[in-house]
């Protein structure tokens, strides 16, 4: 399966008081992602406080944003997991529901070698069926896997299909195309480098950004595929403030600051995580009114 276009990352909305997972509010914030043409969602990624959940919570999150998306779109789940025995039981898991892809991140404690980090793929994908999104994101998960890496656990490994890099180098885009000699899909999870990265033959944009800009992150790509890059341009620079802004702050708390200040109540990020202040709240609304301005 390839995905292309924008690949959307949905929030875990929480109960003010109790801080339990509000199904309500997930319910009602994926059907309001689903209308910004979104072309695939993935729930339980570092937007949707993934590491903060218990294996519970995972499930119940996994199960409903697959019965709501009901087809409409894939959905595609996300693992970030120390313990290969625990990423393989959530994979299992994510098949078992229904979904159709998983994107799959290891986390260290001890630094991983390559080959450590080959074999966590490796014996996770003997145990599903499902395709497999490599995630490779160093500032969340302290794993900097190289091109060279990722390309070989592509080639070898047979469920392995795509690959989503947020470290921000262009660089390592060009070298994943030139190392699989154009063969391996490669998306986008760099906010403030998606223009760049669909120049340089990103398949996708992986983002929270129609969260807040509703369908902008959608009609950038959608210039660009029509070679409209004057178009693409202006509409890039239009929501470029916003995206520095969400991603220097951090996802969850600055993503559900934005939803409820739209109106969305999807309570507060799970402790040690913040909410956002007063002024950050304020700069966020400057920042998000300044991107809808045509």
């Amino acid at each position: 399966m390839k995905l292309e276009g924008i690949i959307a990352y949905p929030i875990t909305p929480f109960h003010p008081d109790t801080q339990a997972v509000d199904v309500d509010a997930l319910t009602i914030t994926l059907n309001a992602l689903l209308e910004q043409q979104c072309n695939a969602i993935v729930p339980l990624g570092s937007a949707g406080e993934s590491a903060y959940l218990s294996w519970q919570e995972w499930q119940q999150v996994a199960q409903k944003s697959i019965e709501i998306v009901n087809q409409r779109v894939p959905v595609m789940l996300g693992i970030s997991e120390l313990t290969t025995a625990t990423a393989i039981q959530k994979a299992q898991k994510a098949e078992e529901l229904g979904a159709d892809l998983i994107m799959v991140i290891p986390v260290s404690y001890w630094k991983l070698n390559d080959q450590e980090i080959y074999d966590y793929y490796q014996q996770i994908a003997a145990s599903t069926k499902l395709p497999i999104m490599v995630y490779n994101n160093p500032a969340t998960s302290g794993v900097d896997m190289s091109a060279e890496l990722i390309v070989k656990m592509f080639q070898e490994i047979e469920n392995i299909c795509m690959v989503k890099d947020s470290t921000g180098d262009i660089q390592r885009m060009h070298k994943f195309h030139e190392l699989s000699q154009g063969q391996l899909p490669f998306y986008n999870g760099c906010n403030p480098l998606a223009l760049e990265a669909f120049c340089a033959g990103a398949s996708g944009w992986c983002t929270v950004a129609p969260n807040l800009l509703g369908q902008l992150p959608s009609q950038l790509y959608q210039a660009v595929k029509d070679g409209d890059l004057d178009h693409a341009k202006a509409l890039f620079y239009r929501q470029l403030p916003l995206l520095r802004f969400i991603v220097q702050g951090g996802l969850p708390k600055t993503v559900k600051a934005g939803l409820n200040e739209l109106g969305f109540s999807v309570g507060e990020p799970r402790k040690p995580l913040q909410h956002a202040t007063p002024l950050e709240v304020q700069q966020l609304k400057s920042l998000m009114a300044l991107a809808k301005q045509a």
